[in-house]
């Protein structure tokens, strides 16, 4: 047998309620033998006492339930964005509050880059900007002879300048969903979604898998993970094709691997069945630190870019209810086909049309093909009410709740999208604890930063950015937003039995902490010091 290794730690909070604190946890094989006091493993033989911990709060490792491997490797391009953001080596960089900061910032960049080469950014967002709209007009002036691509913060937009729309063959004559123009007719250079994006990301080589299957990527994110206390997390959307598989198991089975994987095929390109088909084949591939088999639908847009699909009465300015990415009958389709093989879906949902479609369509594949457990999730959620958690429930529907979307967002949600009443209920964790669903909340990094604690904070306070408390009735407790990013993630991934809480014959995966959580003045402020994953410490 192993060697039995017993860490003191300041506090243990388990998320276990037979013991929901304790000083000691015992480490064998890389699974939690026991736990309690400094004596809780003696009848399993002699131990080792380990005080590298002893300073140090331990939770379970923090699962992110929605997030993306691209999350690493986009700083190879330009930063855009309006917030603060740090990389992930822990560079600082710095937001751009108008588009003219931006333009200056990218021609600066442009300047670096050698001849031939694409300029792409990241992370820019005009719902902040009070300025015209940016623009290819903004874009020219940066440069006329190299394609410039700026992709926007929710990754369902991009503006690019005129260079580009001709590379991609898009002119007076396009006549294409999500090619935008403006009122004198002229293209502006916006493209909205990915049937309009996509021509230009095949010629610029925006290659979304070669931003996250690459092994530098891969090992990147990990860094990412760690740095956030994360010991599982997701790549929700990923394309994974034979050449990737191998490296990506050789990558993620390695022992000083910090992190579970769980990727989630984008339900995409193929046929129902073949996608079904592909799920299947890839899960014959996982180990334990890399979870395959299920897939991930992609169905309206984004509320912010006005893309996402919202009931009536629309958004505020009147702008067109958003766009279908996957058309309802197609997620019926692919709903029914994934029930039947029995591959678990993730699906994008972020206005309320696009949940009361993707209710209705797992509730028709329910009906023809019963499967029990079947844990089928909805992400995002941001506009569900009661009645759509209530049916969420009747059939076992998991909800991963898009809470840090109150901070970064709620302001210009409830001025500019769909207005101060359904503001007050976006991103609606209470309801939908209350209503009995299955709770996580996320991040969706990179769209806004992975950090499970402020995702927390977020879902407990509801503060904007202003420092506005955005709907106070659906505030959850301390314990509630805890569970969500333990316990309740690792529910909707199908990995409770494994991780999630510090308990006996669950595998050794600790968030290691400065402070205690529940005890700490705001949750985003607890400093994260490291974590262990299998037993395996790994400190920043």
């Amino acid at each position: 047998m192993a060697e039995i290794t017993v860490y003191k730690a300041r506090e243990i909070i388990t998320m276990d309620p037979n013991r929901p604190r304790a000083t000691h946890v015992a480490v064998q094989d890389g699974f939690i033998l026991a736990v309690g006091g400094a004596d809780c493993a003696d009848q399993w033989g002699d131990v080792v006492h380990d005080d590298t911990l002893a300073d140090a709060v331990l939770m379970p490792g923090f699962v992110e339930g929605h997030a993306h491997m691209i999350g690493g490797a986009i700083w190879d391009y330009a930063y855009a964005g309006y917030h603060d953001r740090v990389d992930p080596d822990g560079k600082l960089w710095k937001g751009m509050t108008d588009i003219e900061e931006v333009v200056a910032s990218l021609r600066e960049y442009e300047a670096g880059l050698e001849a031939g080469k694409p300029l792409v950014g990241w992370g820019f967002d005009p719902i902040f900007l009070t300025s015209d709209r940016l623009s290819r007009h903004h874009l020219d002036r940066i440069s006329t002879e190299r394609p410039i691509a700026i992709m926007y913060s929710n990754f369902h937009l991009m503006c690019v300048n005129t260079t580009a729309l001709e590379l991609a063959g898009y002119g007076p004559e396009t006549n294409v969903e999500g090619v935008i123009r403006g009122a004198d007719g002229a293209l502006t250079g916006e493209l909205q979604e990915l049937a309009a994006m996509f021509p230009i990301m095949r010629r610029l080589g925006i290659d979304f898998r070669g931003l996250s299957q690459t092994e530098p990527a891969i090992r990147t994110y990990g860094r990412v993970c760690q740095r956030a206390g994360v010991t599982t997390t997701t790549d929700l959307f990923a394309t994974i094709e034979d050449d990737d598989l191998g490296k990506l198991v050789q990558v993620t089975g390695e022992e000083s691997f910090p992190i579970r994987l769980v990727p989630t095929l984008g339900a995409v390109g193929a046929s129902p069945g073949e996608i079904a088909e592909k799920a299947l084949r890839l899960k014959d591939h996982s180990h334990d630190k890399l979870r395959l088999g299920a897939v991930k639908l992609m169905t309206d847009g984004s509320i912010q870019g006005w893309t996402a699909r919202v009931k009536w009465p629309g958004y505020v300015g009147g702008q067109p209810n958003g766009i279908w990415n996957t058309p309802p009958e197609t997620i019926h389709a692919l709903c029914e086909e994934m029930q039947k093989r029995g591959v678990q879906m993730h699906i994008h949902t972020n206005g309320d049309e696009a949940s009361e479609v993707s209710i209705a369509a797992i509730e028709a594949a329910s009906r023809k093909h019963p499967w029990p457990d079947s844990r089928h999730v909805l992400q995002h959620c941001q506009m569900m009410g009661h009645d759509q958690f209530r049916r969420c429930a009747a059939m076992g529907i998991c909800t991963n709740i898009f809470s840090n979307h109150i901070w970064y967002f709620g302001d210009q949600h409830a001025a500019l999208t769909i207005g101060e009443d359904r503001a007050l209920r976006m991103d609606a964790a209470r309801a939908a604890l209350d209503e009995g669903v299955r709770v996580a909340i996320h991040s969706d990094a990179p769209v806004t930063p992975m950090g499970p604690l402020f995702t927390a904070w977020c879902a407990v306070e509801r503060q904007t950015m202003t420092g506005r408390v955005l709907g106070e009735n659906q505030r959850i407790t301390v314990d509630e937003a805890l569970h969500a990013i333990t316990l309740g993630a690792a529910y909707t991934l199908k990995m409770d039995r494994e991780i999630g809480s510090i308990e006996a014959g669950k595998r050794a995966d600790f968030a290691v902490l400065a402070e205690d959580p529940t005890r700490a003045a705001a949750l985003r402020d607890v400093e994260v010091l490291g974590t262990v994953l299998g037993g395996r410490v790994g400190l920043l």
